[in-house]
């Protein structure tokens, strides 16, 4: 059977990192002499979209709780932390656009108890950049005094101080990922998917390393609609109103593919809390206990609507993250690059774009999408975002 590291797709620097730091964990709870060397308490993985740094804070968890030291994938101690239900492993995954200091808080107290397993406890913070000024204080106090048997492992897009804080950022030990060539990429779903090699290679290339998305592309006829629908974009900007009516449609279809993905996971939610609330019932006190009711669903309620609106951006990103790729398509081939396209599919309107614009204009057009992405991290409205972008699309 593979071990937990399998699903680490191309980082083998970061992979033999994570193994040397797990067996010193297990010297550490062996009391080996000179234990300790290559461990340390608090973790952050960086890295781009797709590269992984879930996928290997969750594996270095596993490890350290395997029972063997090695994280080989078969024992309870890596096959319950894989599978969420570990005891000793506390997973912070942000539904919101932040994460708040009240849950952190909460979190850093449990962390704080001895392991019931007697190995360690492990806290996991993906998307440690949503970290609250309030909720990064509260984890940097915890960081900084560390209970003797806690590991904090944190996970951010990069290491600029403006996504987790340089306090927190000096008292972590950093664990760089890049992003998977295609060809590992293809690799896997063949492999562990059944995907067809063709059919693999077009994927990855197209998700520009990101496994997750490779494996949408490939299963998934809807997400291959909404990506032709985003590379069809260039040739309908023919005016302002062109560019206007795009910017509707880009929009328009990332809060369709929002609202589709956070649809059953809301209505599940709401059935299960009004049920625990006691709704329905007839005996005495349900009218009291039904009105009492009413501040629990609307603080439900928020919590999805935060969540609705991070699920609008994430796809709204993948969107401008394959646009991006069909400029810099048509930036190489107007330099005449030696480079494969990211989008073979539509190679050749990017090489018929990059005649019509110039390397100059090509290179303009593919800005204007990398700012918009940055305007929107930057909280600045979707809307206005993507329509100045069109209009920077369409003016070159």
């Amino acid at each position: 059977m593979s071990d937990v590291f399998a699903e680490l797709v191309g980082q083998d620097d970061a992979v033999d990192t994570l193994r040397r730091a797990a067996a010193a964990a297990a010297d550490v709870l062996r009391n080996t002499a000179g234990a300790g060397a290559g461990m340390t308490h608090a973790w952050i993985f960086t890295g781009p979209p797709g590269s992984g740094r879930s996928v290997a804070a969750r594996a270095f968890a596993a490890a350290l709780q395997c029972v063997h030291g090695t994280g080989c994938g078969a024992c309870p101690g890596c096959h319950t932390t894989l599978t969420g239900t570990h005891a000793d492993v506390r997973l912070v995954v942000p539904e919101g656009l932040s994460i708040g200091v009240t849950e952190m808080r909460a979190l850093v107290l449990r962390a704080a108890s001895t392991p019931s397993g007697g190995r360690w406890q492990v806290v996991i913070v993906e998307d440690a950049d949503r970290l609250t000024e309030a909720a990064g204080n509260a984890l940097l106090k915890a960081v900084e005094e560390p209970p003797p048997r806690t590991v904090f492992l944190l996970c951010a897009p990069s290491t600029h101080p403006e996504d987790v804080s340089v306090t927190i950022r000096s008292r972590c030990r950093l664990v760089p990922l890049r992003q998977p060539p295609p060809g590992a990429v293809a690799e896997v779903l063949v492999r562990r998917d059944g995907i067809a090699p063709d059919v693999a290679q077009w994927a990855a290339a197209a998700a520009q390393g990101h496994v997750g998305r490779a494996r949408r592309l490939a299963r998934d006829p809807q997400a291959q609609q909404r990506r032709s629908a985003v590379l069809g974009v260039p040739r309908r900007l023919t005016g302002v109103g062109a560019a206007f009516d795009a910017a509707s449609a880009l929009i328009e279809a990332a809060e369709a593919e929002a609202e589709a993905a956070v649809a059953e996971t809301d209505a599940a939610e709401k059935a299960a809390l009004q049920t625990a609330l006691g709704a329905g019932g007839t005996g005495r006190g349900a009218a009291g206990a039904a009105r009492g009711s009413a501040g629990q669903i609307k603080e439900l309620e928020k919590r999805q609507k935060s969540r609705a609106t991070r699920a609008q951006r994430d796809a709204l990103d993948r969107a401008l993250v394959d646009l991006a790729g069909f400029y810099r398509d048509a930036v190489t081939a107007a330099v005449g690059a030696p480079v494969a396209p990211v989008h073979t599919d539509t190679a050749e309107l990017s090489r018929a774009g990059a005649q019509k614009w110039t390397a100059e204009g090509a290179l303009r057009r593919l800005e204007a999408v990398l700012e918009c992405r940055q305007a929107i991290t930057a909280n600045v409205k979707p809307r206005i975002a993507v329509e100045a972008m069109m209009l920077a699309l369409w003016k070159g």
